[in-house]
C-alpha cells in the first residue's frame, strides 16, 4: 500500500498534529498533559513552584539514544552477572544503576493498538510523541504523517545519524526518521532518509541501495548528497573525513550476530565493525557540527535472538550493546551539554535463569563456551543426519554435550515429527533453547515481543526531570524540550 508520505518533500508539508500548539500554549514547550515520566510539569500542563526552572531547557547541544531492541529485565541481568563473573566487573549499564549515576525509571511500551508493541510502533513513540498503530512508522490515527525527531533536529540545524546492527532502514531507526504506513518497506524508508538530507547511517542492508529491474540504484543519490560511502570495517576505522557525511553499510541483511562476528571461520570481526566501533566513529564525525547532533544508536539483533531463543545470539548482543554504552559514557565524561538515554523499546520473550541449586557459576562459564548463534547451528543440521552428528554440531557452535534423547527432539523437530502444545513454540529454535535450558538454566516464557515494563536510564541536561514511571510517548517530549527544538515541531 502506498504511503501518504509519497507526495512529501524531505522539509515540508510533515504534520505534527496538534503537538506543537499544544507546546505553545503550555509556554513554549514546558508542560506535559497526562505524563508520569516528567516531574517539573503537572498534569494539567503549569509547572509546578517548587520545581520552576529545575528542568534544563534548552541546555542539551547533544542527544546520545541508545536502544536494546527487545531486552527483558533478565537479559540486562544476566549480562551483568554474566560480566563480573568474568571480568569481575559490572556493565557499564549496570554500573550506572549501582552507582546511582543518572536518572532511572521503568517505563510503559504500549503502541496505539496493543499492549505489547512492535519495534516500528516503539520507536515512534520516542520519534514523534504519539502512539501509532503496530506496523506503522510514525502516521496518525488517521494516517497522515507526523513529524519524526530527526527531520526535527535536522531543521534545528543539528547533525543527524542513525547506527544499528540491524538493517539501517529496519523499524527501530525508521522510527525515529521516516513516515510509512508499513515498516517493511525498507526500500522506500531508505529513499526517505536520502530525501530528508540525513547526515550519518551506519548499519546493514546494503542490498537495498542496489538497484534492479524494478528499481534504479541509490549509488546516484548518495554520491550526490555528499556522503562518504564504507562497506567494511578497515575503511570506517581508516578514514580521515571528520564530517558528519557518512554511510557505512557492513552487510547485505542484518550485522551478523556477534557471537558469530567474533567467532566465525569467515573472519567477520575483521571485515565488520561492532556496534561500540561504529558509535565511537558516530560519535566523532557528528560532534563535528557546531550545532551539536541528535544520533539514535540500536544494538538490533538482542531482540532477534530472544525471538530465537537463542542464548549465545542474546548475551553477547547485549555485552556488545553495552560496550557501546561505554563509549557513549566516555564521550559525555567531560562535557556536560549531552542528553544520554538508554533504554529498550520492549521487552522479548522474558528470558532469565531460573536454577534454585545454587548453580549460577556453572551456568555462566557454560555460557562462555558459546562459538555461535542458532543461525550457525542450524545452517549445519540437516534432518537426515544421525543422533551423534546433531550432538557434535550442537558441541562445536553451543559449547554443550547434550543428551541422546535431546538431539532427538532436534531430529524429530527438523522433520515435522514434533509439534510443541504452545504454538508460538513451534519452530526448531525455541526446541533448541528449551534444550539448552537443562544445562544453562536459562529459560524463556515464549519467543514474542512482551507488555512487561522495561529500564530506561538517563544521564546529562534534562534527565532530571525522569520520574521512577515513564511512558514512551514522554522521551520525545523531554528531547524536543532539553534540546530546546520547539520551535521546528513542524
Amino acid at each position: 500500500m502506498a504511503s501518504k508520505e509519497d507526495t512529501l518533500t524531505p522539509k515540508q508539508n510533515i504534520q505534527s498534529v496538534s503537538r506543537r500548539n499544544f507546546l505553545k500554549a503550555s509556554g513554549l514547550g514546558l508542560a506535559l498533559v497526562g505524563s508520569a515520566g516528567l516531574a517539573p510539569f503537572s498534569k494539567l500542563g503549569a509547572v509546578s513552584g517548587a520545581n520552576a526552572g529545575a528542568f534544563a531547557r534548552g541546555k542539551a547541544k547533544n542527544i546520545i539514544f541508545l536502544v536494546s531492541d527487545g531486552m527483558s529485565a533478565g537479559t540486562f541481568s544476566t549480562a551483568d552477572q554474566y560480566m563480573f563473573w568474568k571480568e569481575g566487573r559490572h556493565t557499564h549499564w549496570g554500573e550506572l544503576f549501582r552507582s546511582g549515576r543518572g536518572r532511572f525509571s521503568m517505563m510503559e511500551t504500549s503502541s496505539r493498538n496493543s499492549l505489547v508493541t512492535d519495534s516500528g510502533a516503539g520507536s515512534s513513540a520516542w520519534g514523534c510523541g504519539h502512539r501509532v498503530n503496530n506496523g506503522r512508522i510514525n502516521m496518525d490515527a488517521s494516517d497522515n504523517p507526523l513529524k519524526p525527531i530527526l527531520a526535527i533536529a535536522r531543521d534545528a540545524g543539528k547533525a543527524t545519524g542513525l547506527v544499528t546492527t540491524a538493517t539501517i532502514s529496519h523499524a527501530t531507526p525508521a522510527g525515529f526518521a521516516a513516515n510509512m504506513m508499513s515498516r517493511n518497506d525498507e526500500r522506500e524508508i531508505l529513499e526517505q532518509y536520502l530525501e530528508r538530507d540525513y547526515d550519518l547511517l551506519l548499519g546493514g542492508g546494503h542490498s537495498f541501495i542496489e538497484g534492479n529491474d524494478q528499481r534504479p540504484s541509490l549509488h546516484p543519490k548518495i554520491e550526490t548528497g555528499g556522503y562518504e560511502f564504507i562497506r567494511d570495517r578497515a575503511s570506517l576505522l581508516a578514514s580521515e573525513r571528520s564530517d558528519p557525511r557518512l554511510i557505512g553499510l557492513f552487510s547485505d541483511g542484518h550485522i551478523p550476530f556477534e557471537v558469530d562476528r567474533v567467532h566465525s571461520s569467515e573472519n567477520l570481526h575483521e571485515s565488520v565493525p561492532s556496534l561500540a566501533e561504529m558509535t565511537e566513529v558516530a560519535l566523532r564525525r557528528l560532534s563535528s557540527n557546531p550545532n551539536g547532533f541528535l544520533v539514535q544508536i540500536e544494538g538490533a539483533r538482542v531482540d532477534h535472538a530472544a525471538h530465537l531463543n537463542d542464548l549465545g545470539g542474546l548475551l553477547f548482543d547485549q555485552l556488545a550493546f553495552d560496550d557501546a554504552v561505554g563509549v557513549a559514557l566516555k564521550f559525555i565524561a567531560e562535557r556536560d551539554d549531552t542528553l544520554l538515554i538508554v533504554t529498550t523499546d520492549h521487552g522479548n520473550a522474558s528470558p532469565g535463569m531460573s536454577s534454585g541449586q545454587n548453580l549460577g557459576g556453572r551456568n555462566l562459564r557454560r555460557m562462555s563456551g558459546i562459538r555461535g548463534s542458532y543461525h550457525t547451528l542450524r545452517d549445519r543440521l540437516d534432518p537426515n543426519q544421525s543422533v551423534s552428528e546433531v550432538q557434535k554440531h550442537v558441541a562445536d557452535v553451543l559449547g554443550q554435550e547434550i543428551r541422546d534423547e535431546h538431539a532427538e527432539y532436534i531430529l524429530r523437530h527438523r522433520n515435522s515429527d514434533y509439534e510443541p502444545p504452545y504454538e508460538r513454540m513451534r519452530w526448531v529454535a525455541a526446541t533448541v533453547g528449551q534444550i539448552m535450558a537443562n544445562y544453562h538454566d536459562f529459560g524463556w516464557i515464549g519467543n514474542a515481543h512482551t507488555a512487561e515494563y522495561v529500564y530506561l536510564t538517563a544521564l546529562g541536561p534534562g534527565s532530571e526531570s525522569v520520574q521512577p514511571f515513564t511512558k514512551n510517548t514522554d522521551l520525545f517530549d523531554l528531547m524536543v524540550r532539553s534540546a530546546g527544538m520547539e520551535a521546528w515541531l513542524s
